[in-house]
């Protein structure tokens, strides 16, 4: 079965979103995602404490993910090129794992049951596998907050910007950008962490620089479609966008905020949708709605793009 490109990459991407929305993730023990964070943590406990050595072990693992998980895949896709059915089988597994569009509908709808039934504690819990902070103290209006914001913010980090990097560089690429990003999320913050982190958290800004705005546009087509007001959505990322610490975590939740009408606030950090309604569990669910569209969007374009690549390539071909 010979494809040409174009058709070839479509085809993976097709079967790889089927896959993720029938099935979800792989097994723990054979997700790619999980051996990052198991190289990662190998590669931490050798960290030294002091600042500068701290920076340098942290640039040496900011280089060594996506190189390893980025080149390591390359070269197992080239390995079983020679049967063609193997290597759509090994690039749709790989693919997969760079995005989750299942598994961040279900951790976004396991905080909107919980908050739906009054039960807040089973809310906090469940908001644990969306969020780092401390969710112990928070009342329902910030719990549907913080789920609002991961699943827009996540909207960007595990669908789109994976998306865009299959576009340019193919599934290598897709899983380059995972490391990544599964590294910012791991050290990539303040504190005691802080100089080991930052080359993994500048690397993770410099990535999502494009697809955290292309994000936020995709909410914004989302909302129309899905009865939100778009109107509302694009005032509010050029309101707001900017709001946040990260340079492109506020785009997609300024976004998905004013589309949804509420104000999104991290207490001492943030406030989006500054005038907005407190948000609550109903929110939580139209905020789900929000990026399975945005992600079906980004899809449809990404292979739009890889088809048409293909096309193009095959009438410049002699």
């Amino acid at each position: 079965m010979m494809l040409d490109g174009g058709t070839h990459a479509a085809l993976v991407l097709g079967l790889a979103l089927a896959v993720d929305l029938i099935w979800g993730e792989p097994p723990t023990p054979v997700h790619p995602v999980v051996w990052m964070g198991r190289l990662q943590r190998r590669l931490r406990r050798l960290a030294p404490r002091a600042p500068l050595p701290a920076f340098l072990h942290g640039l040496g693992m900011a280089i060594t993910g996506p190189v390893v998980f980025g080149l390591g895949s390359w070269a197992l896709i080239h390995l079983v090129s020679p049967w063609p059915l193997l290597q759509i089988a090994l690039e749709v597994y790989l693919l997969k794992s760079a995005f989750a569009v299942r598994a961040l509908a279900e951790a976004g709808l396991a905080v909107f049951h919980a908050l739906h039934k009054g039960d807040d504690p089973a809310a906090r819990l469940a908001l644990r596998s969306l969020v780092s902070r401390d969710t112990s103290g928070l009342e329902p209006p910030l719990l549907a907050a913080a789920a609002v914001e991961s699943v827009a913010e996540n909207t960007s980090d595990s669908v789109v910007a994976p998306l865009l990097f299959f576009a340019v560089a193919g599934v290598p690429g897709a899983l380059a950008y995972r490391a990544a990003n599964t590294l910012d999320a791991m050290i990539g913050y303040r504190g005691e962490l802080e100089w080991l982190g930052k080359a993994a958290a500048r690397l993770d800004d410099v990535l999502n620089l494009v697809p955290a705005r292309l994000s936020a546009a995709l909410l914004v087509l989302a909302c129309a479609l899905c009865g939100a007001s778009p109107a509302r959505a694009v005032l509010s990322w050029w309101r707001d966008g900017s709001a946040t610490e990260s340079p492109n975590a506020g785009r997609p939740m300024a976004a998905v905020a004013g589309g949804l009408g509420v104000e999104l606030e991290k207490v001492g950090h943030y406030r989006l949708g500054t005038g907005g309604r407190q948000p609550r569990a109903e929110d939580i669910r139209r905020a789900v709605f929000l990026m399975v569209a945005a992600s079906l969007l980004a899809a449809a374009l990404t292979a739009a793009y890889v088809g048409g690549e293909g096309f193009r390539v095959a009438l410049a071909s002699p």
